[in-house]
């Protein structure tokens, strides 16, 4: 008999964990977030909100497919009426050296990128991972300079710079890079602290030190968030107007962002600038960091700050 109500009672739980709650779908749980399901109205707005985000973009590139009567007229349209694509020619055929601006901006681009990588990685992995007294309070005051405002150290650093005879020279640009900031050191800080403490301690087992295990362990596995900040710089550095215009004076050492705006200058008294090489200029600022966002997001998305579980997959 006992036997028997057991297996009657064995038989009811059963019964019961197996009866799905009022309204819940098979495979669902109560806990479960159902899918979100698109209607014909979300499609609208997403696509009436992506033709407004992309609305300037195709106004510049009508501008600068149109030819020189349109600019002189100043009747421009939004989408591209003239397809003039040998505008893209011309920018080069100017009286500046337009091909020697873009290699300055690859080359100040470039080292600012593995400046900040460089520094950020090894900057955010002692924080996270050293032991040091005041620590703590070190990595607050590092944060609490990102509450300043650039325009407030701009002197102070112009005249540092040019005590130290920078002026009209790449340093300023690119050597600051080579120190990081508190933006990108919390990034890696905050990924490296959430990798198992284990790692280190088996390689410190094994004899390696701290410069050991950063360059073998820590380094393949916060790469993703190093390839993040590598992305944040240089869009920032390759689209740079205002320190190029502070520190360089040579034409030769400009690079394309402050070239575009000497197309401006080089029109005659009473003459439209022309518009449409400005604007070809400006696509060419605007498409290398389209292909390297493109390139690069599957990283921005592995950068998983929370978990810093992309590191370890």
């Amino acid at each position: 008999m006992t036997g028997l109500l057991t297996s009657d009672t064995a038989a009811a739980h059963q019964a019961g964990a197996g009866a799905a709650p009022r309204g819940a779908r098979a495979g669902q749980g109560p806990g479960t977030v159902r899918a979100f399901r698109a209607t014909p109205f979300t499609y609208a707005t997403l696509i009436v909100v992506a033709a407004i985000l992309t609305a300037p973009l195709v106004f510049v590139a009508s501008i600068a497919l149109s030819g020189d009567a349109t600019v002189n007229t100043n009747s421009f349209t939004l989408l591209p009426t003239q397809f003039h694509w040998e505008n893209f020619g011309r920018l080069f055929g100017t009286e500046l050296p337009m091909g020697r601006f873009l290699i300055n901006s690859v080359i100040i681009s470039l080292c600012s990128v593995a400046g900040q990588m460089l520094s950020s990685g090894l900057v955010g992995y002692a924080f996270a991972r050293l032991r040091a007294p005041g620590k703590n309070a070190l990595f607050l005051v590092v944060i609490a300079t990102m509450m300043i405002p650039t325009q407030i150290t701009m002197i102070p650093q112009f005249v540092l710079f040019r005590d130290l005879g920078w002026v009209n020279t790449y340093l300023p640009l690119i050597i600051p890079n080579f120190f990081s900031n508190a933006f990108n050191v919390f990034l890696v800080r905050q990924f490296v602290s959430r990798l198992p403490s284990q790692l280190d301690e088996a390689a410190m087992v094994d004899g390696l030190g701290f410069f050991g295990i950063y360059r073998r362990i820590m380094l393949p596995m916060i790469w993703p968030v190093l390839i993040a900040i590598g992305i944040f710089t240089l869009t920032h550095t390759w689209g740079d107007f205002m320190g190029p215009l502070i520190y360089l004076n040579d034409e030769s050492k400009m690079p394309l962002s402050l070239g575009i705006q000497y197309i401006t200058s080089t029109s005659g008294a009473g003459q439209a600038p022309p518009w449409n090489l400005v604007m070809v200029g400006s696509i060419l600022l605007a498409v290398p960091m389209i292909i390297v966002y493109y390139l690069g997001q599957k990283y921005l998305y592995e950068m998983d700050i929370s978990g810093g579980s992309a590191g370890v997959k």
